[in-house]
């Protein structure tokens, strides 16, 4: 999988993740694939009770503009509220009009939880001067059966 994201670890759009990291959070991945073809990736991360994150999310040049990413978040979500996540999925990203689509809103870096900032953020070439825009998707427990 890490072919997909060789170029976007060297600039800095995708943080890079250790062989322990991938394989102590492999069950948070969902692939996208076309037939034997890995064409996209991404994981939904459990911070706490209440809060999700969609990340280290992409999809192969080639198969972007034909809904493979949208599909994916959409994944995640759904699995976040199975499995009884209370009230936010974040998501740390340079495309927000994408997750904005989806119904995710924009928030301040500052409501980020401290623990997703020292845990990853610090990690990235950017850190601490970062562009990366901060989205949420609200979970109505009002919707959930």
């Amino acid at each position: 999988m890490q072919f997909l994201v060789i170029e976007d670890v060297k600039s800095g759009v995708i943080l890079p993740r250790t062989d322990d990291e991938m394989a102590t959070t492999i069950r948070s991945y969902v692939v996208a694939k076309d037939d034997e073809k890995i064409v996209g990736y991404t994981a939904l991360h459990i911070h706490s009770v209440r809060l999700a994150e969609i990340r280290s999310l992409i999809v192969d040049k080639d198969y972007r503009g034909q809904n493979i990413g949208k599909m994916m978040v959409l994944f995640g979500l759904e699995e976040a509220i199975n499995l009884g996540v209370g009230e936010d999925v974040l998501a740390l990203t340079y495309v927000p009009d994408f997750f904005k689509k989806l119904g995710f809103i924009e928030i301040e870096k500052s409501q980020i939880p401290e623990h997703k900032i020292w845990a990853d953020c610090i990690k990235c070439i950017h850190f601490p001067v970062c562009n990366e825009v901060a989205v949420v998707f609200k979970i109505d427990k009002r919707n959930i059966i």
